[in-house]
């Protein structure tokens, strides 16, 4: 039966060329769209590697011009955590969670490197105030006031790409730039180790990050300084405007803006959402004319196969067995474009493009193969239907 079907395409070999192309195009573009959609909702499901719910953000400014000692700047936070339904706060950079800001860098070890790396400032109750997950030894404590290095906290990925197997804790890394001999400012003690992080939005990897601790009772004078703030559940602007009112009773010359760190992962994922929504769409708009033109090209074979199919039936065919015939053309013609579409799927894995997991790409190729011949079949189904019933006798009387 198969070397019959093989036997109807090669004579029409043509026409099925056509087919196989459109397939094959068809194909390109579901492992595109499908590769790209099974890594976001992967992503999309995975841990953020901590708490975002109940923790605002405060970006203090200074009057234009001036900057702000950290003397009052640490005693606005004193007060600010002192306010009823706030449970701590803690001092940051400027990159905070779900913005559009970002520090990264890269640091060696030994001549190991790591990837590129996002690179926080916290202070001692930074991991209070977001809950990161320690995995092993501790987060910064006045204690380190006297390391002669300056105190980190890095994440499991940035760990093992610096230290592998071996032990992290007590290691001593720099920049990955450093050409001459690091001083004791670039020289990171690793004080702990947190679980994989999160914080650029919801379909983004997990991204290697190091925490810097801020110096407390440093004599930086701060034109512009990001808190992160954890409240009660329950808490909403009556709070947020008791915390505007503190931080303007200290000087009026200080503007904050307090901003809910859940409403910007939404907004960012609004943001993230629209080339997604975009290219789907676009997607789905050329899968339909291609879905058009497969049924238009195989209900034109049909009816200029009708003798065929009439002298078939005469000689003892059923209606179920052309149908079948019908189909399994349709299904090798299909299988012969998905397989010169794997053909360029497989070379994305191969040539690392995009730096996806190669599970990524093999689970675009299911997708895309399953699309395709569901996507074939249905439009095969009704032209097979109508082959099936056409009588012997009135289609050779036509001819």
């Amino acid at each position: 039966m198969l070397r019959h079907l093989f036997k109807l395409i090669w004579n029409r070999k043509r026409a099925n060329l056509l087919l196989i192309s459109e397939i094959f195009f068809s194909f390109v573009v579901l492992f595109g769209v499908g590769t790209m959609l099974i890594t976001f909702a992967k992503y999309y499901l995975e841990p953020h590697g901590f708490n975002y719910d109940q923790v605002w953000r405060l970006e203090i400014r200074a009057a234009q011009g001036e900057k702000m000692p950290r003397t009052e700047l640490d005693d606005v936070l004193r007060q600010v955590q002192a306010l009823p339904g706030v449970r701590t706060a803690a001092l940051t950079s400027g990159n905070l969670p779900f913005t559009f800001s970002t520090s990264n860098s890269e640091f060696s070890y030994k001549g190991r490197k790591s990837p590129v790396t996002n690179v926080y400032a916290a202070d001692d109750k930074y991991q209070a105030v977001m809950q990161l997950h320690l995995r092993e030894g501790r987060w910064f404590a006045p204690p380190d006031d006297g390391n002669h290095h300056r105190p980190v906290v890095i994440t499991q990925d940035l760990r093992e790409s610096l230290f592998g197997p071996g032990p992290a804790l007590g290691k001593v890394f720099t920049w990955g730039d450093m050409k001459e001999a690091p001083k004791p400012e670039d020289e990171f003690y690793v004080l702990g180790v947190v679980d994989n992080v999160r914080m650029e939005n919801d379909f983004g990897p997990a991204v290697p990050s190091v925490w810097q601790r801020l110096l407390p009772y440093d004599t930086t004078h701060w034109e512009t300084a990001n808190v992160v703030v954890r409240v009660a559940p329950g808490e909403g602007g009556v709070l947020q405007e008791k915390v505007a009112r503190t931080v303007a009773g200290v000087t009026r010359q200080w503007t904050t803006e307090v901003r809910v760190v859940n409403d910007d992962r939404l907004s960012k994922r609004r943001y993230s959402l629209v080339p997604i929504v975009g290219l789907a769409l676009i997607s789905l708009f050329l899968i339909i004319n291609v879905a058009l033109g497969l049924f238009g090209v195989l209900w034109y074979n049909i009816s200029q196969r009708r003798a065929e199919i009439g002298l078939r039936r005469a000689m003892g065919a059923t209606g179920p067995a052309i149908s079948r015939q019908f189909l399994g053309e349709m299904m090798i013609t299909t299988t012969l474009g998905v397989l010169l579409g794997t053909l360029l799927a497989v070379q994305f894995p191969l040539l690392g493009a995009f730096e996806l997991a190669p599970g990524f790409y093999a689970a675009g190729i299911g997708a895309a193969a399953l699309g395709v011949y569901l996507i074939t079949a249905l439009c095969a189904w009704q032209p097979s239907r109508l082959a099936a019933a056409i009588q012997p006798a009135v289609a050779l009387r036509e001819e």
